[in-house]
């Protein structure tokens, strides 16, 4: 008997314990999207990548340190900039790990350039494309109606600019109605806002002339008249618009796609109408009312957005649908690589055979050749229709599967989710005793109550 033993001890080694591959990684993943939530990295971009799905793939460089990148396309397209290799970037986002290939990567929310000023930036990649596109073009502009009945404003209603041209308009102009479309003009959602009202005035065909307005101010305050889906909307109104945004000094981009560019808010209101006569019936209380209606109305949909947004399943449904967006962006990637060797092979032996015909009649030779590669194109053509249509129906059917999983239609059929006090959902009448208070989570609201029996 070993002195183990005579003493006691029974010492036994360490239980062993074998891990899949998947289930590591999905471990590993967990502990480090934990530990490394919310995480800014700086580094060089190389490999950028933008596939038609939206998303954005690429490697951030550092001397011989990489990690590689996602942004989704939620997040690209509120890039003010466009990325390129070579440029030095500041990122922030989830560190994360792509398991299909098990590699470290981060799930970029925001980038900004290092360096030049992002805005400045954005303002002058944006002003290139936008006139290569021709929307600067003198001949696209529209001539402004030298005496309006309708004058459509586009600005906030406690703008000092609004008031300027209203005290110009009522002194220049008595018949002229003028329509007002409260937006935000600072800040985010605020270029979407002021697109949404010269939408409006098209759509409507409410007004002769349109005025997007705002009184001076940094670049910082002034960047959402930079935005390019405000600039294509400005460039596309049939209506005729003018830009008063900022002081005679301040540029943005949509002083270039309008159709007339004033240089203040009050000499918009000088150059719009040309006879001394005044504006009627505007009153304070309409426009309060309507302000209030707004602010109410966009409070109401926030606060509902707000807690639809703070559901879970809503952030595990997100991140599997990301999980399998970047998987086919991967396969097409994938599948258009091994379709670029087999051209470049049967480029290879085409020219074998190009080669080989001298010692044959050409006719002949040739025309068997271009039978041959008719053959070869519509059996891949064929080939690459079935893969896509592969693709797609499996993308559908895991589209209907995720929204079967979806908990708001589950309580739409009538179900509730129960919580206790603590906010943790109830699986077993044995966790709580007579009286415990609890929550139950309806399809529309919650309701709050207090346990009288239970049954096990």
């Amino acid at each position: 008997m070993s002195l183990a033993d005579q003493m006691g001890f029974n010492f036994r080694p360490p239980e062993r314990r074998v891990w899949k591959v998947r289930d590591l990684v999905a471990a590993v993943r967990t502990h480090i999207e934990r530990e490394y939530c919310d995480a800014w990295v700086e580094g060089e971009i190389s490999n950028f990548r933008a596939p038609e799905s939206g998303h954005l793939y690429f490697t951030l460089k550092d001397g011989n340190a990489q990690l590689r990148v996602v942004m989704f396309r939620s997040s690209a397209r509120l890039l003010r900039f466009r990325p390129a290799d070579g440029l030095q970037v500041l990122v922030r986002g989830r560190i994360t790990i792509y398991e299909d290939r098990g590699e470290l990567q981060i799930s970029a929310e925001y980038m900004e350039p290092k360096g030049a000023g992002s805005l400045q930036l954005a303002f002058e990649q944006l002003k290139a494309k936008l006139r290569a596109e021709g929307l600067f073009a003198a001949e696209r502009k529209k001539p402004i109606p030298s005496l309006p009945t309708r004058i459509g404003i586009v600005t906030s209603i406690q703008a000092a600019a609004l008031r300027d041209i209203l005290n110009i308009l009522a002194r220049r102009h008595h018949s002229a109605n003028v329509l007002l479309y409260p937006a935000q003009v600072q800040g985010e959602g605020a270029s979407l806002e002021v697109a949404a009202g010269v939408r409006y005035f098209n759509r409507q065909h409410s007004a002769d002339v349109i005025i997007v307005a705002r009184g001076g101010g940094s670049a910082e305050d002034l960047a959402a008249f930079n935005d390019e889906g405000l600039a294509r909307t400005v460039a596309n109104s049939e209506i005729p618009v003018i830009s008063a945004v900022g002081h005679e000094t301040d540029f943005t981009i949509i002083d270039f796609v309008a159709d007339l560019r004033a240089p203040t808010p009050s000499a918009a209101a000088e150059l719009v109408i040309r006879s001394r006569q005044e504006i009627e019936n505007l009153t304070a209380s309409l426009e309060e009312r309507l302000a209030r209606a707004t602010r109410y109305r966009l409070l109401v949909r926030r606060q509902a957005l707000t807690e639809l947004a703070q559901h879970g399943a809503f952030a595990r449904m997100t991140q599997a649908i990301h999980q399998r967006e970047q998987r086919l962006d991967d396969l097409a990637h994938r599948m258009e690589a091994s379709e670029r060797e087999r051209l470049e092979s049967l480029r290879r032996r085409f020219e074998t055979l190009s080669a080989a015909i001298r010692h044959y009649d050409l006719r002949l030779v040739l025309s068997g050749t271009r039978k041959e590669l008719e053959s070869w194109t519509a059996a891949l053509a064929a080939v690459m229709r079935n893969v896509v249509l592969q693709h797609r129906v499996r993308s559908e059917r895991l589209h209907t599967a995720l929204e079967s999983l979806s908990p708001l239609a589950i309580l739409d059929r009538g179900y509730a989710l129960v919580f206790d006090s603590q906010g943790k959902l109830l699986k077993d009448a044995s966790r709580v005793e007579i009286g415990d208070a609890v929550s139950a989570r309806l399809a529309r609201g919650q309701i709050e109550a207090s346990v009288r029996k239970k049954q096990a």
